[in-house]
């Protein structure tokens, strides 16, 4: 954003336009605001005002801190990030529904963990299985068929289901102010990313319709595919019940590096599994600006951190007051969780 008002040609309109530039705080900051609210599901204090600063200063041209646009990246977890995640990641939400859609057609499941507990909606037993569970579970309900099919499966998921306790479709608890966020970066020439654990396949059926962001800008975790021509002709890639690379931890740099190939400036996360993605982006030269989504609203959200089966954020969290990251409140921070429930649902 230009932090030029204008040219005036007498002395006494330059003197002016100091003053008042000293008033308002940073030139962006004024021009901002005379161009409407960027981010008005923020409140006013420390986050927003961070954001608002950095953008501004990589973004002034000739200023000590400009970041040529290509050199502008950005890059976002999903779960917990940009849409809620509890009681359970909506992608385990969405497995765990494929396995009783599936149970008729696999009379032994009633029998098998951790199958018998999903059918069962035993939770407990679930955990008990660990992630050899869940992988087993992610592996019956998503392999063995096209993209195009999974890709097909995964729509109709989000258009009939329903969350648990808000009684709306998963992919329209997306975050307000974070959709403020992504939109103001990429007015401000930000090319915007998902690095995430989720799987990228199933990110990639709503990352655009839900974010803007396109599918060639998710890197996730991803599954073995095989190409293979039908009788028809028809060539098609199949699921395969095999982990390629999990994009979590520390296979989230590695995963910038893969697949973005340039050391982003500006990294939002919200759990440890987000932790190497935030010091990967922080080690970088020059500006940098990194972000942590606190869950602290019981009643609009939810409420949790340390102990979470769910988000975890613990590590990453003393990092953050070590290294002055910015951490944002929910219950503080944000006026507005979620975008106004869909006619349909309310």
């Amino acid at each position: 954003m230009s932090s030029r008002t204008g040219t005036f040609s007498r002395r006494f309109w330059l003197a002016a336009a100091a003053v008042l530039s000293i008033l308002a705080g940073p030139p962006w900051v004024g021009a901002a605001r005379s161009q409407g609210d960027p981010l008005p599901s923020w409140n006013e204090g420390g986050p927003k005002q961070a954001i608002l600063d950095f953008v501004g200063r990589v973004t002034t041209a000739g200023g000590h801190d400009f970041v040529a646009p290509p050199d502008r990246v950005a890059v976002f977890d999903n779960d917990g990030t940009l849409w809620a995640e509890q009681p359970v990641y909506f992608q385990v939400a969405f497995a765990m529904d494929r396995v009783r859609a599936l149970a008729r057609a696999h009379p032994e499941w009633r029998d098998t963990q951790p199958f018998k507990g999903v059918i069962e909606g035993d939770a407990t037993a679930v955990a008990a299985t660990g992630e050899k569970g869940l992988l087993e579970i992610i592996a019956a309900t998503h392999a063995g068929m096209t993209t195009a099919a999974f890709d097909a499966l995964v729509a109709e998921w989000f258009r009939t289901a329903r969350h648990p306790r808000f009684q709306r479709p998963y992919d329209s608890l997306v975050y307000q102010p974070m959709l403020e966020l992504l939109a103001f970066l990429r007015a401000n020439g930000f090319k915007t990313f998902i690095v995430s654990g989720g799987g990228v396949e199933f990110m990639r059926v709503f990352a655009q319709r839900a974010y803007g962001i396109p599918p060639e800008q998710v890197v996730g975790s991803s599954g073995v595919t095989t190409f293979e021509i039908r009788p028809d002709g028809q060539p098609v890639l199949i699921k395969e019940p095999r982990v390629e690379f999990i994009d979590d931890g520390p296979g989230k740099p590695s995963g910038i590096n893969r697949f973005i190939g340039r050391q982003p400036i500006l990294a939002f996360g919200n759990s440890d599994g987000d932790l190497q993605m935030l010091e990967w982006t922080a080690a970088g030269t020059g500006p940098r600006f990194l972000g942590l989504v606190h869950h602290t609203d019981a009643e609009r959200e939810y409420a949790y951190d340390r102990r979470s089966h769910v988000g975890r954020l613990d590590k990453a969290l003393d990092e953050a007051g070590r290294r002055g990251w910015t951490v944002v409140d929910i219950e503080r921070a944000w006026k507005a969780v979620f975008p106004p429930a869909p006619r349909s649902d309310r």
